[in-house]
Formats: structure tokens, sequence, C-alpha cells
């Protein structure tokens, strides 16, 4: 997809959203199946189903994904997408390279070994390295734009309103 073509596929979308702003608003599902034995869950991705279990750090036998594993794989294929879609839109030539997210976990915390330990990361260090000929500003400004629009990374840079409901049958 071209500057053009992104433009094109877009434009409708903006306009819509512009005039009916309620019809911007989607909400996204994620669905994981508790069955089976062991502690772990079913994650229903739209393309494969993935099992999550306990981390190697937390007494998992390392054979099943790990929810933060999978939280950083989220964050860089948003910002992936996000970094591939602004480039287009500025008509920036991206040839390719690599997205990475690395997090700092103190499991401590997760296993309630220490109080004062955290639950969850602590850092999260997102890195770009781009097969590109674009200058240093053009860089900043896929930087800043990329930073601005990717869903996950706002997400986690401000934490959306949390809502938690349990219930039994």
């Amino acid at each position: 997809m071209d500057t053009e073509e992104l433009r094109a596929t877009q434009a409708p979308l903006k306009d819509k959203y512009r005039e009916d702003p309620e019809s911007a608003l989607v909400t996204l599902h994620a669905d994981a199946e508790l069955a089976g034995l062991g502690i772990s869950c079913k994650v229903e991705t739209g393309r494969a189903v993935v099992e999550a279990g306990l981390h190697p750090a937390t007494g998992g036998d390392g054979t099943l994904a790990c929810s933060g594993d999978m939280l950083l794989e989220a964050l860089v294929a948003c910002a992936g997408v996000t970094l591939r879609a602004v480039a287009t839109s500025l008509g920036l030539t991206v040839r390719g390279g690599r997205v990475r997210a690395a997090g700092d976990l103190d499991f401590r915390g997760t296993l309630a070994v220490a109080k004062d330990a955290p639950v969850g990361f602590r850092a999260i260090r997102l890195s770009f390295d781009l097969d590109t000929d674009a200058s240093e500003d053009q860089l900043a400004t896929l930087k800043k734009l990329t930073e601005r629009y990717c869903v996950v990374f706002q997400s986690l840079r401000t934490p959306p309103e949390f809502a938690v409901t349990l219930s039994a049958n």
C-alpha cells in the first residue's frame, strides 16, 4: 500500500468519524478458556489459539506462552504496524527492520515474596532498527507519531479505566 492508497482507504473513515464521533467507538474483545489441567488458559487470538501459563520464574516449565511476553508481543506488533502506517502516510520508505520490546519484571511482587516489589513491569523499552534513508528530522517525526498513534503504547503509557467482575455459575 502506498501513500495515496492509504489516504484513499482512510479518508471515508475519517469523514465518517468527524460527522458521527460515536461511530468511531469500537469495543475490542479477547477471550480465554479456563479448561483442562494445570495452571493455564487458552487465548483465542483471532488467528490461532495460544495456551498461556506460568512463566518459569513463577513455577512454569516454559512450554506455555507467558502473558508478559504476550503483552510485549502485542506492543511490538502494534508499534510496527503503526510505524509502517505513519511512514506510508509521510511518504517515507522503510525497506525493513526490527521492532524490539524488553521489559523488566521483579517476580517477587507477583509471588507475594516482598510487599514493596511491584507486580508488573517496572520498565519497558521499545526500540526500532530501520532500513531507511529517512533523515534525522524525518525519523524524529516518525518516532513521535508512532508513539502518539500506537494503541498499545498509549494504553501502557496512560492506563485506561479498568473494571473487573467475577461471577460463579
